[in-house]
This record gives C-alpha cells, structure tokens and sequence, in this order.
C-alpha cells in the first residue's frame, strides 16, 4: 500500500504545472481569443458605422459616427436575404444528416476486423487525403456525368464524404465498440446493421457531435461552390449572396452604363456596411450553435485524434 500511495503521489507531482507555466499558458490561451473575437467585434463595430464616416477616416474601432443604415438596407432587401438564408439552412441541414449517415457507415464497416476488403477500402478512403484529381476533374465529373450544375445537390454532395471524418468514425468505433460486445450481438442472431444501429450509434454521442459539427461548418461557412456549379440567383446561399454582393457590388456602382435609377440606389447603399452587416448575420447562427455542442465535440475529436 505504501508503494502504491508514493508511486501515486510520484506520478501526480510529474503531471503537476508549475505557477509559471500555468500563467504563461493562460496568456496564450487569452490572445488565442482576443485573436478570435476582436475581428467579430470590429467587423460588427463597422456595420454599425456610418458610410461617410467610412469613406472619411477609412476602418475604425471607434467610428466618428455610428448608424444603422446597413441593417435597414438589409431589412428592405429582406426576401432575398431571407431566401438565401433557407438555402444555407437546408443545404447544411440536409447535408449534415446524410454526411453524418455516410461518414459512420463507413467508419463502421473499416473498423470490423472481419471485414475481407478492410484493407483495399482503407486505401482507396486515404488516398484522397494525399491527393485528388483535381479541380477541373470533379467539375467535369459534377456536370457532365451527374449534371448537378444549378441544382441544389451540387451544393451537397461535394463536401458530403471526407476522408478525414472517415478515418475518425473509423478510430472511435475500433478503439471504443469493444469485438465481443459485437459478437455477442451476433450470437443473438442481430444483423450489422442492427448492430450498428442499435449499439455502435447510441455509444457514439461525442463522435456523431465532432463529425456533424465540422459538416455543419464546412455547409455553412461554404461559396466556392456556388460559385463553381450554380449560375441561378434562387440557388444562391447566404454564403454565396455576400461573397457575389462582395465582387459585384463596386463594379454595379461605378458602371457608367447602367440606368440613373439603378446608379442612384448603388450610390445610396451603404457598401461597406452592409458587406459587414451580412458577414454579421452569418457569423451570429453557427457561433450560437456551437457551445451546446461543445462537450461532445471535444471528447469525440480527442478520442479520434489521441488514438487514431
């Protein structure tokens, strides 16, 4: 007992941080945030900036005169931020669901021992985390085979499946559904996919929040590929709408080509604003969803990647 008690007590003092250490992680950890959040609050603090205020003295933390101007133009133009919000919804809703399905089925099948072509899949699934074949490959393949173009999937699809979320699922169900657990299962008669459905998914809580989370992230924060496969207005997320208000914008307001009505509202909008002001709206509802998340994703992630 008494070894026991100093080999304890010798291993706590070598997992132990000293004041120091602790101090100086607390300051890393600090300006990890400040790096964070100071970038949210500025791009908030410049949406409610005025444009002449803006254009006068350029960006600041501390605006010669503040206005709401940029929400009200949002608010007017209310339909269309509104529509581009429920495409960003259901694409990431619907994406997130069969990317979560997809991502765990696989991870399952590559984790069974018994599986004859574990070691092919597990090679074909690594491979694209070298290299893949390229941009102009997946466009061709995008539209001329599967004819997604201007199609709601082609904003699915692509991000559905990731290697690396694979490779995860497959850590956490090998590290974590233990062999006999399973061939206990078997011996009742249960198929794998009850298995999978009725054991390995109820025990992967902390998985299914890490894999759902990044696919939540990757679908939202997404405009490449709207840009890439969707030519229709009506299909634009609220991604893709900033990012073409962003490159369009400047270039509608100085056209000299354009009707005097259409010149004199692109002269009153308030350009920069309202740029920040949509960035704010999309930044709001994934950062909102995140600490209700967070336990799980933490766990899952630390589980896949000290294991993996």
């Amino acid at each position: 007992m008494g070894k026991n008690k100093e080999a304890e007590n010798s291993a706590s003092r070598l997992n132990m941080i000293s004041g120091k250490t602790n101090a100086f992680f607390n300051i890393v950890f600090i300006v990890v945030a400040l790096m964070c959040i100071i970038p949210v609050v500025f791009i908030f603090i410049i949406s409610i900036s005025s444009e002449q205020s803006i254009k006068m003295n350029g960006y600041r933390f501390i605006p010669e005169a503040f206005s709401i101007d940029s929400y009200l133009f949002l608010f007017r133009e209310g339909e269309t931020i509104i529509h581009a919000l429920g495409i960003s919804i259901l694409v990431t809703v619907v994406g997130t669901a069969l990317g979560v399905a997809l991502t765990t089925l696989m991870g399952y099948v590559l984790s069974r021992s018994d599986y004859k072509l574990k070691g092919f899949c597990t090679m074909i699934v690594f491979i694209p985390m070298i290299f893949n074949g390229g941009m102009i490959s997946s466009y061709v393949v995008n539209t001329q085979f599967m004819h997604l173009k201007d199609s709601m999937w082609a904003l699915i699809l692509p991000l559905c499946v990731s290697s690396f979320n694979v490779i995860i699922c497959k850590t956490f169900f090998k590290t974590n559904i233990p062999d006999s657990v399973i061939e206990s299962a078997q011996i009742d008669g249960a198929s794998q996919l009850t298995i999978f459905g009725k054991i390995a998914i109820p025990l992967s809580k902390p998985l299914i929040a890490t894999i759902a989370l990044f696919l939540t992230f990757g679908y939202w924060n997404d405009w490449f590929q709207s840009s890439l496969y969707i030519t229709n207005t009506k299909l634009f997320s609220l991604q893709a709408l900033l990012d073409h208000v962003q490159r369009n914008i400047q270039m509608m307001a100085n056209n000299p080509t354009l009707g005097v009505t259409m010149q004199q509202y692109m002269n009153s909008m308030p350009k920069e604003g309202a740029r920040m002001a949509m960035a704010i709206i999309i930044i709001v509802p994934i950062a909102c969803t995140y600490p209700f998340f967070q336990k799980y994703f933490i766990s899952g992630l630390t589980v896949g990647a000290v294991k993996g």
